[in-house]
């Protein structure tokens, strides 16, 4: 007798413990937790959330749950039933290790495994393929539908869908907001880490090193060149010339009192960002990254070092210009 699938219910998981146990059942049991890593500012570590095992229904339920409401919170926009689609893949990897990475304000999203791999990448985008078992099928549709699904939507919203194998074994599947090679910068690990675009501190000259001038004319030559001997009257002392060491001062401190006659030097990414910043009010690396291309991260590097520089602010996860930086605009 056929029978409807309504995957929020669990009369399968109910159907299948009437069927009794036995070593097929194992692949359908939560052995592992699995492992959020919320991705809240591009230049920091994750906070990880874990979702500790317990029955398989409940398990997809709640990582479903707390990965659309922390992308969300983040400013993401992928729906509910895309993220369940991926998330239920989790069910052909037996549940090993499964880890989510929320990037890029929410915008893209990473579900990795430690399973068996996906060797037909192709034929698993295709609607009818499928490798569920019957086991699985008490949980998940087995219909061969989730990934081309998930795929179809994504690309109809300008976004992508890729799979790619894990590192030791097991899928990696990225869904975007972003098209595949937008989503591929933003998974990279600071790609320029080698080589940083700009210095910690750039050098130019501090006006206050510099020697006051003096109203004796020897005070200026170089030590050793001969003096002029000018005969002082004997009721008046000579006074010595005085020197200062010289101070060295940060550079937050010289835009502060707004004494610098020569601003820093500034990478033609910065040049751009106070551009876009002077014209738009408020900018974030997302933003910056899909108007102007290169990477979110690449972005984020560059308005740091401008709020270093005392150029720019953060405001929430968005950069403003100061005074400074709109004199400079």
């Amino acid at each position: 007798m056929a029978r409807d699938f309504y995957p929020f219910v669990k009369g399968g998981q109910e159907a299948a413990g009437e069927k009794g146990g036995g070593a097929s059942d194992e692949v359908c049991t939560v052995h592992h937790p699995a492992r959020i890593a919320v991705y809240d500012d591009a230049s920091a570590a994750p906070r990880v959330v874990v979702v500790e095992p317990k029955a398989v229904r409940d398990y997809l339920d709640e990582i479903t749950s707390t990965v659309n409401r922390l992308s969300h919170e983040q400013g993401g926009t992928i729906p509910f039933m895309v993220v369940r689609e991926i998330v239920e893949n989790f069910i052909h990897a037996s549940f090993r290790a499964p880890t989510i990475s929320i990037l890029d304000a929410g915008s893209t999203l990473r579900f990795s495994d430690q399973g068996p791999g996906i060797r037909e990448k192709a034929l698993a985008l295709e609607y009818g393929t499928s490798s569920a078992t019957e086991e699985m099928k008490h949980y998940i549709r087995g219909v061969g539908s989730g990934l081309p699904y998930a795929q179809q939507y994504m690309v109809d919203k300008g976004g992508s869908l890729e799979i790619e194998d894990n590192i030791a074994g097991g899928t990696v599947v990225t869904i975007s907001t972003l098209p595949a090679e937008g989503a591929r910068s933003v998974a990279k690990a600071r790609p320029e880490a080698a080589a940083p675009e700009t210095p910690t501190q750039p050098a130019w000259p501090a006006p206050w090193t510099q020697q006051p001038s003096y109203p004796y004319p020897w005070a200026q030559q170089p030590m050793g060149s001969p003096q002029p001997q000018t005969a002082a009257p004997a009721y008046q002392q000579q006074a010595p010339v005085p020197t200062y060491p010289p101070q060295a001062a940060p550079l937050s401190t010289a835009f502060r009192v707004g004494t610098p006659a020569t601003p820093p030097s500034l990478d033609a990414r910065q040049v751009e960002a106070i551009a876009y910043l002077a014209e738009h009010g408020t900018a974030g690396p997302t933003e910056l990254s899909q108007t102007c291309g290169f990477s979110a991260p690449t972005w984020s590097r560059s308005l740091s070092s401008l709020q270093e520089m005392g150029l720019a602010i953060k405001q929430g996860q968005k950069y403003r210009l100061t005074t400074m930086g709109t004199a400079l605009a």
